[in-house]
């Protein structure tokens, strides 16, 4: 049954917002006047409407973050697997679904699967909601006939690479706080403490303290030069990600990222986990290998291992078992090309790519819970050494003054 989206009136005068199915404009209408509304405007949902509020490529913020796809993929997975069909499904999570944008994402899926379409051409109706990885995932359940296993399997992915996300970012946090603070800390006593102690200082004679001198250098060149210095920054931070874009100057700099002590481990871990994953389910999930790897390479941020990756991708082309191909890149993991290669010797290429996913992530974890702990101490501590040094430069010369009035 095609479902509309209406605006109305209700008793009271306010405006009401929603969606609903009926067979034909005129019987929305006219159920909207059995509710007791007056209908002001009533438009079919279109799945593939680009420029409608669900697919608004300018402003419009996604109908599921993250979080809310993986809870809505475990909420249909469950529906599928209890027997249900897929229209019902969607029928179903239509109803559930809180925010607007959402009930009527899932309600523009229900009307092109009504339809006739399949749940994978319902989705790549709308490509900013889901990946491309997310459909063929779909794709390959609805080939096999085991869509509500695999949707289970897609499910617990997002969670593991949400869950992995979330604990590197919370790693890296407060961190990152603490040093905004401490830079914020130093600039406001160097643009504005120093300089009114100094005029103390303005009228005496005698030669300040190096530790004072140097500071009220350090002083004059924030107060006189800072906006220079931030444009300098700003500049330098724009010009980088301009550089980004192109390819040669990314895989650059990517190979060096990963060539860096303890993040650059991190840094190939991190992104050897999601590929890994995304590899183990795909295989999971039937889809031909040749396009699994090339779905598990866009997954892939470091540029120069997602080089490597294409060529796993040609290799594999060309006859080289996938263990085999992975192996001879050194920028992944040894663990991923050892446990592909027991994959496919005892035909388990996906349980095994799994494992060494869920390994790769524990250990990033851990790494990232260790650089965390150890920054803490050494940010706070960095912090205490210079501002200690700036209340020094400033009490040094009252220090000598009393020294020599005593």
């Amino acid at each position: 049954m095609p479902a509309y989206q209406y605006q109305a009136l209700d008793d009271s005068g306010k405006t009401r917002k929603g969606t609903l199915e009926a067979e034909t404009q005129k019987a929305a209408r006219a159920a909207l006047r059995q509710r007791g509304l007056v209908p002001l405007e009533v438009q079919a949902l279109q799945a593939g409407t680009q420029g409608s509020g669900l697919n608004r490529p300018l402003f419009a913020g996604k109908a599921f973050d993250r979080t809310t796809l993986a809870v809505w993929t475990r909420q249909l997975a469950g529906l599928v697997a209890a027997g249900l069909p897929v229209e019902r499904a969607l029928h179903a999570l239509s109803e559930d679904s809180a925010p607007e944008r959402q009930r009527q994402l899932v309600a523009a899926l229900r009307t092109e699967v009504h339809a006739g379409s399949s749940l994978a051409k319902a989705l790549q109706q709308h490509p900013r909601e889901f990946s491309s990885i997310y459909i063929a995932v779909i794709a390959a359940g609805e080939h096999s006939g085991h869509l509500g296993m695999v949707l289970q399997r897609l499910a617990d992915d997002l969670e593991a690479q949400q869950e992995l996300s979330s604990k590197v970012m919370g790693a890296a946090l407060y961190p990152m706080i603490v040093s905004l603070v401490a830079v914020a800390i130093v600039v406001f006593l160097l643009s504005y403490v120093v300089p009114q102690v100094a005029g103390v200082y303005a009228g005496s004679k005698r030669a300040l303290p190096l530790l004072t001198t140097v500071m009220l250098s350090f002083s004059d060149l924030i107060r006189q030069w800072g906006w220079l210095l931030a444009l300098l920054l700003a500049t330098g931070a724009l010009l980088v990600q301009q550089l980004r874009k192109r390819d040669v100057f990314r895989q650059r700099m990517d190979a060096w990222l990963l060539r860096l002590p303890v993040l650059g481990g991190l840094i190939c871990q991190y992104n050897a986990a999601r590929f890994a994953s995304t590899l183990a389910m795909l295989a999971q999930a039937g889809v031909p290998i040749l396009k699994a790897l090339q779905a598990a390479a866009a997954t892939l941020s470091n540029r120069a291992m997602q080089v490597d990756a294409e060529d796993v991708i040609v290799l594999v082309r060309e006859g080289a078992p996938v263990g085999s191909a992975l192996s001879q890149k050194t920028r992944f993991p040894k663990l991923v090309g050892m446990f592909a290669r027991l994959g496919e010797q005892t035909g388990q290429l996906g349980d095994m790519l799994g494992r060494v996913a869920k390994q790769l992530s524990a250990e990033v974890q851990r790494k990232a819970m260790r650089m965390a702990t150890v920054l803490e101490p050494l940010l706070i501590v960095g912090m205490g050494v210079v501002v200690m040094l700036i209340v020094l430069a400033v009490l040094m010369p009252i220090m000598e003054l009393n020294q020599l009035t005593g």
